[in-house]
């Protein structure tokens, strides 16, 4: 088989782990993590995306759609994401540690950086060319490019790292909270003085006019009009013409959309390489520090959100009554909580013999996480904008696909990996990291050779 170009003799970093050395716990992890994002990012996929969070007013909002956006923001919002950003930090860790061991520190810093920065290029493929301005792969590699001098921190100086980045991110979206609030308050009192009949100054006339900005984009009409808008657009737009909205779109949320949200991704990492450098994520705590984890990290993370979906419904979604009700912005310390009691969950059950058959159902798709996140958004573009589904479904019924692609996804990657080593995604991502054509196919069963995860956490 033909080079992309040569390498030294020794190939031995680049071939795949033995099955004893695979961690088919993580890759379970990594299988639902990835398919419990399919279910967030399907509420953008196939409505406009203001629907991600909120329910359509033009659409029942009770019953079945009602029942499924409490699912969703209850149980999943954030938390899936958040679990496959830890992985993705311990999967860094495993990756380079092995780089070092088998190639030395600057062949493992050349190869680790060769293949974040090709996951950059499958990030801007995946946002701009398949249409997803949700994608997190361009964002995972920039922050994944300062994780390799963190590489040799321990774990509680990661954790430090990782608390450090979450003080950072609550204290920066709380005051963008109170930003807001000011706006508001501003323009409401200059509204009082102009029913007065009382003259304002030019200052307050600044402060009235960006007052009513917000209050027509953020209150319930004001979400409705925009989100008919994008569905109008959307809807009577051939493939250049929807390129040219996602290119917009998905050039501010790379850039302005990353510096307002980078914590967030480099916190979970940070999480990750301590749990993987500590031997919390493969259970090797005691068994009490799990049960507390998991009790209150869903506990209080399912309570906080219920708190929140019960406002949210009362305010119709307006984002102006919901500004003004909110005393502080604790979306990440929410989220953080409930996604380490998830972990929790997961690390308990998979010490349970019938729950830990059940988990490996999801390891061939963890194996595969790069292919199936890649080929999620390929299989929404194609069902919502090819097709023309899009904004035609309620949610409920979006859910009723998701659960088709899961179903596919399963079977397929289970199928798949009897046959070959790697995902064909990782497989490509593999040979461009490592400028040489790797192998694909299974030759013997006596080799042992078993695909590695090879997944965006870059095993």
């Amino acid at each position: 088989m033909s080079t992309l170009s040569s390498l030294d003799a020794s190939e031995q970093s680049a071939s795949p782990l033995s099955k004893k050395d695979r961690i088919l716990f993580l890759d379970a992890v990594r299988g639902i993590a990835v398919l419990g994002i399919l279910l967030m990012n399907s509420m953008a996929q196939g409505q406009p995306h203001i629907f991600y969070a909120f329910l359509n007013l033009d659409q029942p909002i009770f019953g079945k759609n009602y029942y499924a956006w409490v699912l969703e923001m209850g149980f999943f919002e954030g938390t899936m994401r958040g679990l496959f950003s830890i992985l993705f930090g311990a999967g860094t860790i495993l990756f380079i540690n092995r780089l070092e061991h088998n190639r030395g520190h600057l062949d493992a810093a050349d190869i680790y950086y060769r293949r974040i920065l090709w996951l950059l290029v499958f990030g801007l493929i995946n946002a701009f060319i398949f249409f997803w301005p949700g994608d997190i792969l361009y964002s995972y590699a920039l922050c994944g490019l300062v994780l390799f001098p963190f590489r040799k921190l321990s774990a509680n100086r990661l954790l430090l790292c990782s608390l450090f980045l979450l003080l950072i991110g609550t204290y920066r979206e709380t005051s963008s909270l109170y930003a807001r609030k000011e706006i508001i308050t501003k323009g409401k009192k200059v509204e009082l003085l102009q029913k007065e009949h009382k003259k304002i100054t030019d200052e307050q006339k600044g402060e009235l006019e960006k007052w009513q900005k917000f209050r027509d984009k953020n209150n319930s009409a004001g979400m409705m009009k925009d989100a008919k808008e994008e569905f109008k657009t959307i809807k009577t737009s051939n493939y250049s013409q929807l390129f040219g909205f996602y290119r917009d779109v998905n050039m501010e949320l790379q850039s302005i959309g990353f510096y307002n949200g980078w914590w967030d991704m480099l916190m979970f990492f940070f999480i990750g390489m301590a749990f993987i450098k500590s031997g919390f994520l493969m259970g090797s705590k005691p068994l009490w520090l799990y049960i507390i984890g998991a009790v209150l990290g869903i506990g209080i993370g399912v309570a906080f959100n219920f708190m929140g979906i019960k406002e949210m419904y009362a305010a119709k979604f307006d984002m102006v009554k919901l500004t003004e009700s909110a005393p502080a912005e604790l979306y990440q310390v929410r989220r953080l909580l409930q996604t380490f009691g998830y972990l929790c969950l997961l690390i308990l059950l998979y010490k349970i013999t019938p729950f830990k058959k059940l988990l490996h159902i999801f390891v061939p798709v963890g194996q595969m996480a790069f292919t199936n996140y890649l080929s999620q958004s390929i299989i929404m573009s194609t069902i919502f904008l090819a097709m023309g589904w899009f904004g035609q479904l309620q949610r409920y019924q979006i859910y009723e696909v998701v659960l088709g692609v899961w179903i596919f996804q399963i079977v397929f990657s289970t199928i798949w990996l009897k046959y070959f080593l790697f995902g064909p995604f990782e497989w490509l991502w593999r040979s461009l990291t490592y400028v040489k054509w790797q192998p694909i196919k299974k030759v013997r069963l006596d080799v042992q050779a078993q695909s590695t995860s090879a997944t965006v956490a870059g095993l």
